[in-house]
């Protein structure tokens, strides 16, 4: 089993889950993090750190996986996030937005630990 980020996530980015992650296994896009499900040792420490609940063990995914297969695909394009950031200014907006993923999903990776 794997942690996996859903769309909660997009436009919201708040990035607490980053600091507390032993293996450093979250990568960075525009505005989503995904996590790298062969990397995540299952600890589950970053689930309760977001506070928009995006963070779910892969058991919890949609019938068709969909959110395994962004978080295995994104987290070998993207780099790698280390260091929280400060979310996006307009976050809050969008903590209760439904349907994030296809009005605003990005494929652009983020700038990660630079």
């Amino acid at each position: 089993m794997t942690y996996i980020v859903k769309d909660e996530c997009i436009k919201c980015k708040f990035m607490d889950c980053v600091e507390v992650c032993p293996v450093d296994c979250f990568y960075e896009g525009e505005n989503m993090l995904v996590i790298h499900p062969d990397e995540c040792i299952d600890c589950g420490v970053c689930e309760p750190e977001c506070p928009v609940d995006a963070i779910v063990p892969d058991t919890e995914d949609t019938p068709d996986g969909k959110w395994l297969e962004i978080n295995s695909k994104y987290a070998e394009l993207w780099p790698v996030i280390t260091i929280k950031k400060e979310p996006p200014i307009d976050s809050e907006k969008y903590e209760s937005e439904t349907g994030k993923f296809e009005k605003f999903f990005s494929e652009k990776p983020g700038t990660g630990d630079e």
